[in-house]
């Protein structure tokens, strides 16, 4: 199938063509099968066509398929959000507005912070991924490939080191470089906010350290800075409860959400504390498609199935079924196998050689090996050498199995 309409800039992982899926797994139009680790990078935490959610978007279709929201509002859109505000896990009143993105949340939440303190700068971290959209593209702590060929980017933007495990940055190590960082780059009272991933997606699946994550929380309270959480990825049970921030032991100001949110429909919103939500003028905020009501039907059909029962469940499945491959292949001593990353069912694995550099070339490799044998896979970490497994949570035992029998194949034929 010819791409030749379609901008040479845009990077493919799989040179294939999908035409359906169900669940875990995935058919391209030659009618060869895949499992399906990418799920969509993230999207698909119910799988493909979920029942529920299916039936959800049908019966919405022949009912009302569009109406901007600040024009005219209507019921999906009310309805989603007093379950989606009920269903963070925060002590404060809740109060947010749906976008149609991830990083036109995180926009959206760029302008409420300003609104509400009246300072503009932004302190991010390293590896970190918010969006491609031109404000988010600064908030990124990765030049290549997003912030290549465009210029002087919306600032201003500090980034400090991403303190955890996974990466060996320690707490102190990161508390050092933001004390350095507002001693010598810029004045702390100028800062509206900080925004972090409690897990890092694009970064390689990094957990953040909770003693750095309670730290941080104390210092936006000393010195009226906001958090917000960018919980896109980590959200929505991927983890293995409702939101990844949960297990730092804080509550942040903002979270930014998306992806998995509306089973596969673009969908995504901001909320957090109602003050600062409803600190913008009456017009601040809105859009034309922003909350659509077959997206909004989507959503709560995703509520229905994410009980805490579920999602506990499903993440203690999967982390126990690759935690557990990963330390057979381990005390197998497979070729270029690095660290285990992240936490609950997002996991990374890293390649790396004998000196503990990164391997890239060998994950390349293993996309196409994967690929060749039925098993969808992707790329993350800053040199694109950490496997993110993304399997929907709903993945059947023995379709796991059968991927992770296929990775383990593909891990052996490395050279």
């Amino acid at each position: 199938m010819s791409h030749e309409t379609i901008s040479q800039s845009i990077s493919i992982v799989h040179p294939i063509s999908l035409s359906h899926g169900k669940n875990a797994e995935v058919w391209d139009t030659t009618g060869k099968r895949y499992i399906d680790f990418v799920g969509g990078i993230g999207v698909l935490n119910l799988g493909h066509c979920h029942a529920g959610v299916v039936e959800a978007i049908r019966d919405q279709a022949t009912q009302l398929t569009h109406y901007a929201f600040n024009a005219v509002p209507h019921a999906p859109y009310i309805e989603l959000m007093g379950r989606l505000t009920a269903f963070i896990p925060v002590t404060y009143p809740v109060s947010g507005m749906l976008t149609n993105s991830g990083a036109e949340a995180a926009e959206n939440a760029l302008k409420i912070v300003r609104g509400a303190t009246g300072r503009t700068a932004v302190i991010a971290f390293d590896g970190a991924f918010h969006g491609r959209t031109l404000a988010t593209l600064n908030l990124n702590g990765k030049v290549a490939p997003y912030k290549q060929k465009v210029g002087v980017l919306p600032g201003p933007v500090y980034h400090l080191p991403y303190p955890s495990a996974d990466n060996g940055v320690t707490c102190a190590e990161a508390l050092k470089a933001m004390e350095r960082l507002f001693s010598v780059e810029i004045d702390v009272n100028d800062v509206a906010c900080f925004i972090i991933e409690p897990v890092q997606g694009e970064g390689g699946f990094l957990a953040l350290d909770s003693e750095f994550a309670q730290a941080l929380r104390r210092f936006c309270d000393e010195h009226d800075i906001l958090l917000i959480a960018d919980e896109i990825q980590s959200g929505f049970g991927r983890t293995g409860q409702r939101f990844a921030f949960s297990r730092l032991g804080i509550e942040p100001d903002l979270i930014l959400l998306g992806k998995s949110i509306a089973g596969g429909v673009p969908l995504g919103a901001v909320v957090g504390r109602k003050a600062l939500m409803d600190n913008l003028p009456k017009g601040g905020l809105g859009g034309t498609y922003s909350g659509n009501p077959i997206a909004c039907a989507a959503a709560l059909a995703t509520l229905d199935a994410m009980t805490d029962e579920h999602l506990h469940a499903w993440g203690a499945q999967q982390q126990h079924a690759i935690v557990s491959r990963y330390e057979s292949w381990r005390a197998q001593g497979l070729p270029y196998l690095g660290r285990l990353t992240g936490v609950g069912a997002m996991r990374g694995i890293e390649l790396a050689n004998a000196d503990g550099t990164p391997a890239p070339q060998q994950l390349a490799q293993l996309l196409g090996l994967a690929r060749g044998a039925g098993l969808l896979l992707m790329p993350s970490g800053k040199s694109r050498h950490i496997i993110r497994l993304l399997a929907p949570l709903t993945i059947e035992p023995v379709v796991l199995e059968e991927g992770l029998d296929i990775l383990e194949a593909c891990l052996k034929q490395l050279d």
